[in-house]
């Protein structure tokens, strides 16, 4: 959703963007090439492999790239120190990217036989080999239910924990797929919502998103653009959520008499309805049918 991200942000010349989910660099160049004279960007990933590719791709953009390696909980420490708060836009870009999937070493994928991984930090301390092999059967069971949203994360977990230990990807989806058998949809592997889960869970991806929502609005100048794009219910659920709360006046409970909160819009909603990629995109990139872009203006 190239397109879209630079139309939503209003890329101006010489201004300040970050890019909180910097990857291979593919937006960050976008950017950087939508004006003239250029923007200045900082980009923040985990992960280390995708930065080193991003410095590659964008060496030639010299001092109007700062390239960071750590998480967007610490946006607003970041912005700061390489002068970045009054930011003109922020960009998440959220969930895994082609790279990390197709790597068999990193443990993300289904279709690739590697150690179970799926660190979006390489150096994380916890990984989905720790969680598959060391959780208690109800403990595996609810990650399975409330991060995948799957309704047979009992008998997936009951599954799993007789197949202990497993150490592989596909190891691990064979204990999924003994337990649900075939998929309904011809297009999802059984084992889909189960390792979206534990990719959840082993980077801390809820909690994580909502701390870097709520910083980015403190680092944005008035005017600025949020721009979100999630790749699921749970992301885009939380992404819209995060947005109508601080974009509304009073988050009081309903049935209060009147407001006690104190609560300030600090964000206008650009776009009340997710803003989803065109046909044309999903033909040429597959992955990108489950996109959905959110979009809010600083106040």
């Amino acid at each position: 959703m190239v397109a879209e991200v630079l139309s939503s942000l209003g890329v101006r010349p010489a201004g300040a963007y970050i890019d909180c989910t910097a990857g291979e660099g593919g937006h960050a160049a976008a950017v950087l090439g939508a004006t003239e004279p250029g923007p200045r960007l900082l980009g923040i990933d985990l992960d280390t492999q995708a930065l080193d590719t991003a410095r590659r791709r964008l060496e030639a953009q010299g001092e109007a790239v700062k390239l960071e390696y750590g998480s967007y909980v610490d946006l607003m420490r970041m912005a700061g120190a390489h002068g970045f708060l009054q930011a003109d836009g922020v960009l998440f870009d959220l969930g895994v990217s082609s790279m990390q999937v197709e790597a068999a070493s990193r443990g993300f994928s289904f279709s690739r036989e590697g150690r179970l991984d799926m660190r979006f930090d390489p150096a994380g301390p916890r990984t989905a080999f720790d969680l598959v092999n060391g959780l208690a059967e109800r403990e595996l069971a609810d990650i399975i239910y409330q991060l995948g949203e799957e309704p047979r994360s009992r008998g997936i977990a009951r599954s799993i924990v007789q197949a202990r230990p497993i150490e592989t990807t596909v190891e691990l989806a064979d204990a999924v797929g003994r337990a649900i058998g075939r998929s309904r949809s011809k297009n999802v592997h059984p084992a889909t919502r189960t390792f979206q889960a534990l990719r959840m869970a082993v980077n801390g991806e809820l909690d994580n998103i909502r701390e870097g929502l709520e910083q980015a609005i403190g680092v944005l100048r008035s005017g600025g653009r949020l721009v979100a794009i999630g790749y699921h219910s749970l992301e885009d659920g939380l992404v819209k959520r995060v947005l109508r709360r601080e974009a509304s006046d009073c988050v009081c409970p309903p049935g209060l008499p009147e407001c006690v909160c104190d609560h300030r819009a600090a964000i206008r909603l650009i776009s009340r309805r997710v803003i989803r990629p065109t046909r044309e995109e999903v033909r040429a990139n597959p992955r990108s049918r489950s996109a959905r872009m959110r979009v809010a203006e600083r106040l």
